[in-house]
Order: C-alpha cells, then structure tokens, then sequence
C-alpha cells in the first residue's frame, strides 16, 4: 500500500511524454495538471493531483475482481488485468510553469497530444482522465479530445459543477484583457467559440451558483449548447430522473468533467469556490455509476481540488479519488 511510486490505485507509471516511448500501448492514461492560477477566489488545486492519488493508495491489484459482487453492474474490474484487456498507466504530472497561465495551458496541452500519439488496443486514441488543477485545465484535455475525435464526431460535455463556467469574459468587467479572459469560471465560453464542443446536447449537473447578470448569462449559455440540471432538481426527479435525462443519446462521444464543488461543502470543504446546497457524495457516485453502459464515455476529468482548505481525514479528495475511480469503470466495459 505505501511502497513504490506514488500513482493513482497503484497502476503502473510510464513517461507518455517522451517520443521514444510513442510505441508503447495505452488504452486510459491518468495525468495530473498542477495548475491554479486561473482560479478567482482561493488557490491550492495545484496541490490536487497528489492529495487524489494519495486518497487512492486503497484501490489497486490487491482487492481484485472478488469485489465485483459487491457492484454487480461492473462485470469487470480496472484494477484486475485478468478481467479485461485495457492497458490502464499512470503518465505522473504535466510540467507546468506557476509563472505564466498561457505557457503553462499550452504544455498541459502538449502534454495531452503527446499521450494520444500513443496507439490504443481498444479504440482509436487512449481515453485520458485529468486530475486537476483548477477548472481552465478542461479547456485543454478538450481541444484535445475535440482534435483527436470531435473533427469527424460530435463531442459533448456533461460538466458537473456548482457553476456554469461559460461566462462570458466581458460579463466580468471592464478591463478585462484577453490574457485575464481565460480563467476558470469561462473556459467553457472558449470551447463552444472554438468550436471543440457540440452545440447542442451538453449538460450542466448540479448548478446552483447565482449569476453575474442571470437574463445574459442564461441566454449565452444556452448558445453555447448547454442545459441544466439544477442541484434542487435531485428534490424533484432523483437520481434515476438525472440518469434518464443524460442517457437519451448514448453513442455521442462525451467528456465527463467533474469539479468537486458540485458536493455540497459538508462533503468537499477542500475546494476554491463553494456553493452550499450541493450533491451528497453518494448522490454524485450514484449518477455517475448510472452512466454504465449508456454513454460514450472518451474522457474526462476531476478538478478543483484543493487541499490546504479540506479536513484533516481528507475527505474532498477522498470524494475525488471515488469520481476517478467511477469514470475508470465507465471506460473500462
């Protein structure tokens, strides 16, 4: 449990970044992105990556497939190589620079593309889960995605987050300039004006921040492609209603992004921007888990993870080490 190298649930690490290495196999690659500063409020993602996979020293080999009867949707188990054939590793941390935003998203992104010059043995490009850092480092695992499959396929988000995160930069101000415009709270903006993403079909789940200027903000959010599910909405429909509203089209290649302050802050205090009213942990696995089978899961991440603020048991990133290890079984079938 604590010998080796620190990775998440004990998979083996390899550099996906080196060309030398590009002939080697990956199926799901796991990457950290140690990245704050385009947070608004209070900083300490960068920390995210190793507080997740520390939280996972638990999961791995040792546990098996024996499990599997306590979780009978999941007929084969990540971290048992004799009950599926993916080539699951973890890459370690991008190199990113604290000094320069732009610079640092811009290795992130290369650091992304260097993973997916790797073949898969299961599909046309490995499948890449992000550990963050704060939110703006989705923009690139995006673009990324979007250039290795949303040029020939439509790409949807399902972002599951307290806030909307498609802002528009000028909504935020005067004296915005282009460098300050890309941050956490607009990275979404910048995916649907690029073009990564759909316009249609995306998903916001569990929102429940206010808004900067709510007519405005609702109808640029709506043309950016995305609807709505509120928090409260759980009160009204529950779990199942959620997962019946996400899987209306379940071949639509799609990218789960999961910022832990879609929990309410009894359950993840260790995050930059809290909202009160928030998913119970179980509530958030339980949608997650009801994805199985009925989405075209191609990546995703969890971000926002910040642990100077979490417990002493570390429960944020706990509740973040389960959101990796759902979207490993989503994956994995």
């Amino acid at each position: 449990m604590f010998g080796g190298i620190l990775t998440y649930a004990h998979f083996n690490h390899f550099n996906c970044f080196v060309a030398d290495n590009h002939d080697e196999p990956i199926d799901i690659a796991i990457v950290g992105a140690p990245f704050d500063t385009g947070t608004s409020y209070r900083p300490g993602a960068r920390f995210g990556p190793e507080s997740i996979r520390s939280t996972s020293r638990r999961l791995g080999s040792a546990w098996k497939s024996k499990n599997n009867k306590k979780r009978p949707n999941y007929p084969v188990d990540p971290y048992d190589e004799t009950t599926h054939n993916y080539t699951i590793i973890d890459c370690g941390d991008v190199a990113m620079t604290p000094f320069d935003n732009r610079i640092a998203l811009n290795q992130l992104y290369r650091g992304h593309r260097s993973i997916s010059k790797h073949k898969s043995n299961t599909d046309k490009t490995p499948k890449i889960i992000t550990l963050g850092g704060d939110h703006t480092i989705t923009l690139m695992a995006i673009k990324n995605a979007y250039e290795q499959r949303g040029r020939q396929e439509k790409l949807r988000v399902f972002h599951f987050d307290s806030h909307i995160d498609t802002w528009d930069p000028k909504s935020l101000g005067g004296g915005i300039t282009d460098y300050m415009s890309l941050n956490h709270g607009t990275f979404l903006h910048y995916a649907s004006e690029l073009g990564y993403i759909s316009h249609e079909g995306n998903y916001h789940v569990g929102m429940r921040a206010p808004y900067i200027d709510a007519k405005y903000d609702k109808h640029h959010d709506s043309e950016c492609g995305f609807k709505t599910i509120h928090a409260s909405d759980i009160d009204r429909i529950g779990v199942k209603g959620i997962i019946d509203e996400l899987t209306q089209d379940p071949d639509i290649p799609t990218y789960i992004s999961v910022d832990i302050d879609v929990l309410d802050p009894a359950y993840a205090p260790g995050t930059g921007t809290m909202e009160t009213g928030g998913f119970t942990t179980r509530e958030l696995m339980s949608i997650l888990d009801g994805l199985k089978g009925k989405v075209n899961v191609i990546g995703g991440d969890v971000v926002e993870v910040s642990p100077p603020y979490d417990t002493n048991s570390e429960i944020t990133s706990l509740a973040a080490t389960s959101v990796v290890d759902s979207l490993l079984k989503l994956m994995v079938l």
